[in-house]
């Protein structure tokens, strides 16, 4: 995939470098097409909601998708956009990040497109830490091809492809995020707008590869998954905002909190019981991943108290970064060479 220079574009509502734009200039004319009430739409308002508020423009930036209800991403942006081959998305971004590094590259995928068939090239993107933001829509099962169960499907699951209950041990999306050294992690939910606009800004900000769990309903093939955490009634005491260098608290008044245990694990208690001073501090930036990854065990599933925000953010050189430096020292000690000359050589190649 290929993009134009848009250095000469005018500035305006064309979305040109500069450019005040709003969400209809980011809003394609495509009918957008989820089954009525899906999470996808709010997810893809908030984004379009977003993109004007951060000052780039619809010609410097790439949606990517691979299969699956989330897939269809790319063709409600106006903006360049590929509708990609399943689990793939991640490898395409891979190489458009590399060649035009001055692009802003969205991925969007599901839990089954993600972590299935593309669980290989989803890891090797992250610990790469290639310049890539990537959105994962965590439905909990396959939306599109009607049900069946997915990754990130909870043990004993009943579908379509499991009618008597899911045997396998699903997939923590933030913790084979932190396990593949994303140097950026977090997880946000389809309905707070407010959260998933700033924590979608802090992922596009973020130079290397970010990526965010979106917790979004399918209200046709599992309606309610996470009812008992993101419900109006249930969030406050349910949802643990993290907050970089704050005690983690939650519940009414902050009534609740996380605390370190001598053992190495984490904890739920009452800061009544223990006082503010013996909550776990979060630390987004520490380089070390393991109490990121703790957080991310905090709960066993979205019917305990589940942490949302960014849970890793640290700073190391990006993919194309390392790669153009690498480059550079080559042709430092090598000189410039002649590709042309080199590819009409012959059938074999002397390197070195």
């Amino acid at each position: 995939m290929t993009t134009t220079d848009t250095t000469d574009t005018a500035a305006g509502a064309d979305g040109a470098p500069g450019a005040t734009t709003s969400r209809k200039d980011w809003t394609s004319d495509q009918e957008v097409r989820w089954c009525p009430g899906c999470g996808d739409y709010s997810i893809l308002a908030a984004v379009q909601f977003l993109l004007p508020d951060l000052g780039v423009s619809r010609e410097n930036t790439v949606f990517v998708s691979g299969i699956g209800c989330a897939a269809r991403f790319p063709y409600y942006m106006s903006t360049y956009g590929m509708h990609s081959i399943h689990g793939r998305a991640p490898a395409i971004a891979t190489g458009l990040a590399v060649s035009r590094p001055d692009l802003d590259i969205w991925v969007v995928s599901g839990d089954g497109d993600a972590l299935s068939i593309g669980g290989n090239h989803l890891i090797h993107a992250l610990r790469r830490n290639v310049d890539i933001t990537i959105l994962m829509f965590n439905n909990q099962i396959y939306g599109l091809t009607k049900g069946q169960y997915s990754p990130t499907s909870e043990h004993g699951k009943v579908t379509k492809s499991t009618p008597f209950g899911s045997i396998d041990t699903p997939f923590n999306p933030l913790s084979v995020a932190i396990g593949a050294e994303a140097s950026f992690v977090a997880r946000t939910h389809d309905m707070d707008r407010k959260h998933m606009m700033a924590t979608l800004r802090r992922a596009h900000d973020h130079k290397g590869a970010a990526f965010v769990e979106i917790l979004q309903n399918c209200n046709v093939f599992n309606d309610g998954a996470f009812e008992a955490i993101t419900g109006k009634g249930s969030r406050e005491s349910m949802l643990v905002p993290l907050a970089h260098g704050e005690p983690i608290r939650f519940g009414p008044d902050g009534s609740k909190g996380v605390v370190l245990d001598p053992d190495a694990s984490l904890r739920v208690v009452d800061v009544a019981d223990v006082g503010i001073d013996a909550l776990l501090v979060h630390d987004e930036k520490r380089s070390d991943p393991s109490l990121a990854y703790m957080l991310s065990r905090l709960a066993r599933g979205p019917f305990e108290p589940t942490p949302i925000g960014v849970f890793r953010a640290i700073e190391r050189p990006h993919y194309a970064q390392l790669v153009d430096e690498q480059i550079a020292a080559v042709r430092e000690r090598k000189g410039s060479g002649d590709l042309a000359a080199l590819l009409r050589s012959g059938t074999t190649w002397t390197v070195g």
